[in-house]
C-alpha cells in the first residue's frame, strides 16, 4: 500500500511541474473563431476589448491614449509581442485603433487571438 501512495503521489508532482499554465484575460470574452488559429504565444503581451468597447491589460483597464506609454514599459526592448484578445462584437474600428497604438509603442509583432474552429 505505501508504495502505490508513493507512486501516485511522484505522478501528481510530476503532472503539476508538467502542466501548461496560460494567463488568459479575467473578462468574459467570446473571442471569433477562425479554422487557422494557432496557439498564443506563452511571452506576449495580452490586450483586451469587451464587448463594450472596454480595453484592459492584467485585469487594469486602460484607455486608448495610455497604450503606447503601457506599450513602452512592458516591452521596452521592442522586440516582444502583442495579442490583442478582442470579443467578436466589439467595435472593429476600435481593435483597428488599438493597433496602431501598440505600434506606436514601438512593437510590430501583434496578432488577434480566435478560438479554433472545426469543420
Amino acid at each position: 500500500m505505501s508504495p502505490m501512495v508513493d507512486m501516485i503521489f511522484l505522478l501528481l508532482i510530476f503532472f503539476m511541474v508538467t502542466a501548461v499554465f496560460t494567463k488568459d484575460a479575467g473578462l468574459g470574452i467570446n473571442r471569433p473563431q477562425a479554422q487557422t488559429a494557432q496557439p498564443l504565444p506563452q511571452d506576449a503581451m495580452i490586450l483586451t476589448v469587451s464587448e463594450n468597447g472596454e480595453i484592459s491589460h492584467a485585469n487594469q483597464p486602460y484607455q486608448l491614449k495610455q497604450i503606447p506609454n503601457l506599450v513602452k514599459e512592458q516591452l521596452p526592448d521592442k522586440n516582444g509581442s502583442i495579442t490583442i484578445i478582442a470579443d467578436k462584437n466589439a467595435p472593429t474600428g476600435l481593435t483597428v485603433q488599438l493597433i496602431d497604438q501598440c505600434r506606436l509603442g514601438g512593437v510590430t509583432d501583434i496578432s488577434i487571438a480566435a478560438t479554433q474552429d472545426t469543420p
